[in-house]
């Protein structure tokens, strides 16, 4: 059973903007998959259907077998998510918005209580737990969202652009720490605009532009296809952009 399978999604925005057009594509349990594309074409509108945060016009999607809208709370809590926007209650500390988190999901408080402390350890972040989000800096709220979408023990990890505007140091941090997760058998779904992030880290990449998957594969086979030297040489050829 895949971990994630989307099969023709289609949204139109009230705008008329149509974000995706027919997207299909399956990961593998244990995969690390990358979605790369430009500003616009789709990256964000199709994690926000899968975790139902939009409704798509049609098509499907399941998580582990389940349907991700009909099936919405057992899906939903095989995801953790840690979006590009910071999005952190202002009012909470550290440490209330990792158990605040946890209870929306249903884990038990003692449990929450003892991966919370585990994340707090793991991400550094200790000697901020009583903090309120709103005094951190920008690269210790990323780690806060990072332990938030980890508190409730995930199946599938999506990451859209996790380590933008943080430090070189936190990034190669984050960098390892991703990689102790996929070992350990999570899926981990990573849309970045750094391609040099993507060759890194993951085995498999989708391209996706003007909400089209253009180009899926392992990084050797798109590499070996395109004639290309690297992710970088892949995406350019095939999405006709330049990074931004």
């Amino acid at each position: 059973m895949p971990a994630l399978r989307v099969e023709g999604l289609k949204k139109t925005y009230g705008n008329g903007l149509l974000a995706l057009d027919g997207v299909s594509l399956e990961v593998e349990a244990g995969r690390f998959f990358g979605l790369l594309g430009p500003n616009g074409a789709g990256k964000t509108t199709l994690i926000n259907s899968v975790v139902s945060l939009a409704r798509p016009d049609s098509g499907k999607v399941t998580v582990f077998g389940k349907d991700a809208f009909a099936e919405y709370k057992e899906a939903r809590r095989m995801i953790g998510v840690s979006p590009q926007e910071i999005n952190l209650d202002k009012f909470l500390t550290v440490e209330e918005s990792l158990l605040y988190h946890a209870g929306y999901y249903g884990v038990e408080k003692k449990k929450a209580k003892e991966r919370a402390e585990e994340l707090l350890e793991r991400f550094a972040l200790i000697d901020k737990r009583k903090a309120r989000t709103s005094t951190l800096s920008g690269g210790m709220k990323r780690r806060v969202m990072f332990a938030r979408a980890l508190v409730h023990d995930p199946k599938v990890l999506f990451l859209d652009e996790p380590t933008a505007g943080v430090d070189v140091e936190l990034r190669y941090s984050l960098w390892r720490y991703i990689r102790e997760l996929n070992r350990g058998g999570m899926t981990i779904l990573l849309t970045t605009h750094y391609l040099e992030e993507a060759e890194e880290l993951c085995e498999e990449i989708a391209l996706i532009n003007g909400g089209r998957i253009a180009a899926q594969g392992t990084k050797d086979d798109l590499k070996e296809e395109y004639g290309a030297r690297n992710v970088e040489e892949v995406y350019l050829r095939v999405v006709g952009h330049d990074v931004a």
